[in-house]
């Protein structure tokens, strides 16, 4: 579940950081997606927007990141006490 979340974010923070990389190189009109529809907005607000969304998407990548690192080592530790039960009992692991 983690690495899912993990993955998902990453790739909205992709899809954000080229909206903001494209909206850098144009001085036409730009519009933002609500919903099914499109409404102009004005292009200083939308980089604002898009920028405080980045910012909260690394942010949110890096606490999965982290989880994700607490729960592998939660593993690796369950797995070694397994393993350790295991060879005390005289079964053999794996």
């Amino acid at each position: 579940m983690v690495v899912s979340q993990k993955q998902k974010s990453s790739i909205e923070l992709n899809e954000t950081s080229l909206a903001l990389e494209e909206l850098e190189k144009t001085t036409d009109t730009v519009y933002k997606s609500i919903g099914s529809i499109l409404v102009k907005t004005n292009q200083d607000d939308l980089k604002q927007e898009l920028g405080e969304k980045k910012e909260n998407l690394e942010i949110r990548l890096k606490t999965l990141e982290r989880q994700e690192q607490r729960l592998l080592e939660k593993l690796k530790n369950m797995r070694a006490k397994i393993e350790q039960m295991l060879t005390s009992t005289g079964v053999q692991a794996g």
